[in-house]
């Protein structure tokens, strides 16, 4: 049974002193409006209206029912306005998990213009880089990086998500640079821990041929934190596979020099990105939108002032 429905049509029921008027105003069949009436009777196991030629006419039970029910919809419609309302203006606290150094690169950053255009949002960031359950956890939105299992979760795409070799000059004087992938066999390689084996797979960045190639790699450190390989590789500790958009600013400085600029990350089928995820509703809040329709924009223009292939260097 349609509990909203049924008593709402027996509210209208009891006002009006007729089914047939009640379905027409509630645009039902009158059998139906005579149904859900039936089916309130029978759970609450009482007669809500004596039935006359006269019309209908509120019983005991009927009476003291209808006084509670009127508060119950009363309070229902109350509701249902402040959460449209809620929609209407990006308001309330929004709770995001993001990936934590792409969470401090690149949220963190902009959050103060985020806050400065929607003054009534508060923004509860949760840093991992775990992917947690966003509806056990009660979180409003996620970002997450890479290629998206088939959820029930709606995802929009915000950025692209390159992974290239890079090192430090340091670690290139002392070493030499590989000119195809095949020479990281001979190099140290700063390896991350959550990558399911110790090869990197890279894709020719052009679509020549050999499109793509699995190298082995070797190297004494392993590391579950980009930003803990970002610091050895800037150190010279060896070569790393890292994301484009985690080391613009080393790039830039010449602290990490772009190696093999021919040869990125295998993307494979389909591309990895960068996502924003949420479960799925009928309407969309207000305010998971705001942050979506801002960050994709801040996502986009990053995205594009990426540095291109080549070495990076002031």
């Amino acid at each position: 049974m349609d509990y909203f429905s049924a008593v709402r049509a027996f509210l209208l029921a009891g006002d009006l002193q007729s089914f047939s008027k009640t379905a027409q105003q509630m645009s039902l069949k009158t059998s139906t409006v005579s149904r859900y009436v039936s089916e309130l009777e029978a759970d609450l196991g009482i007669a809500l209206f004596n039935r006359s030629t006269r019309g209908l006419v509120l019983t005991e039970g009927g009476r003291v029912f209808r006084e509670r029910a009127m508060v119950a919809m009363e309070a229902m419609e109350e509701a249902r306005s402040m959460a449209s309302s809620l929609n209407a203006s990006p308001q309330g606290t929004l709770r995001v998990t993001v990936p934590t150094s792409f969470g401090r690169k690149h949220v963190v950053r902009h959050l103060p213009a985020f806050i400065g255009q929607y003054p009534r949002i508060s923004v509860d960031l949760v840093f991992t880089d775990d992917v947690i359950n966003l509806i056990d956890e009660e979180i409003d939105l996620a970002l997450r990086i890479g290629v998206l299992p088939d959820s029930r979760l709606v995802a929009r795409r915000l950025a692209s998500h390159r992974r290239i070799v890079c090192a430090s000059p340091a670690y290139i004087a002392a070493h030499g640079e590989p000119s195809e992938p095949g020479d990281l066999t001979r190099h140290t390689a700063l390896r991350f821990s959550r990558a399911h084996d110790d090869k990197w797979t890279l894709a020719r960045a052009d679509g020549k041929t050999p499109r793509e190639c699995a190298v082995p790699v070797v190297g004494q450190i392993r590391a579950d934190d980009t930003d803990a390989l970002i610091a050895l590789a800037v150190a010279g500790c060896g070569i790393a596979l890292l994301p484009a958009w985690s080391i613009g600013t080393e790039l830039a400085r010449g602290e990490l020099v772009h190696l093999l600029p021919g040869w990125q990350a295998g993307a494979g089928q389909p591309a990895p990105a960068i996502w924003a995820v949420y479960p799925p509703k009928k309407v969309v809040s207000s305010k998971v939108r705001a942050f979506v329709d801002f960050f994709a924009e801040r996502l986009k223009d990053e995205d594009e002032d990426a540095p291109p292939n080549g070495r990076g260097g002031s």
